[in-house]
């Protein structure tokens, strides 16, 4: 087991009301929950393991894989759907080449949808990394894809 895991289950051990709170800090700390991690909270909390594999697929703030250096967040709420938020996630799944819910190959890009955060009056609205960017066009989005790309290449 991991440094920061053994921390982390720290003064926690055999408390299965922690559970939440254990797999933030593992989300926080390690960017994703790996399936070691899932076993090891089961033993240290006491909680089978299909309880704590459960929790991990049932909270969308939890994932089993790496997610990217950026994660473009999308909403497809009512308000930001009827302001096109469906070309929005055409334009990022098609431009970076992946799956929804998926990482790019180089490790730089996941893009995921939400069905709502709450935020209708600036529909349709795009997270990058929690920074919101309301009033989204699928050219803006692209605009930002590609000079984050070419950042990440060492170009301007």
């Amino acid at each position: 087991m991991s440094h920061s895991l053994d921390t982390i289950l720290e003064g926690r051990r055999s408390q299965p009301h922690q559970l939440i709170e254990v797999l933030q800090d593992i989300q926080e700390t390690q960017g994703h929950i790996s399936r070691e991690s899932v076993g090891a909270v089961s033993q240290g909390l006491g909680v089978p393991f299909i309880e704590v594999y459960r929790a991990v697929n049932f909270y969308k703030a939890f994932t089993l894989e790496p997610m990217g250096k950026y994660v473009i967040t999308l909403c497809k709420g009512t308000a930001c759907h009827v302001r096109g938020a469906n070309p929005l996630v055409e334009q990022a799944l098609g431009l970076l080449e992946v799956e929804e819910g998926k990482t790019t190959p180089d490790g730089l890009f996941t893009v995921e949808s939400v069905n709502c955060i709450g935020a209708c009056a600036l529909a349709p609205v795009v997270i990058i990394n929690g920074v919101y960017h309301p009033h989204m066009t699928p050219g803006k989005l692209r605009t930002m894809i590609r000079r984050t790309q070419r950042r990440e290449e060492g170009g301007a």
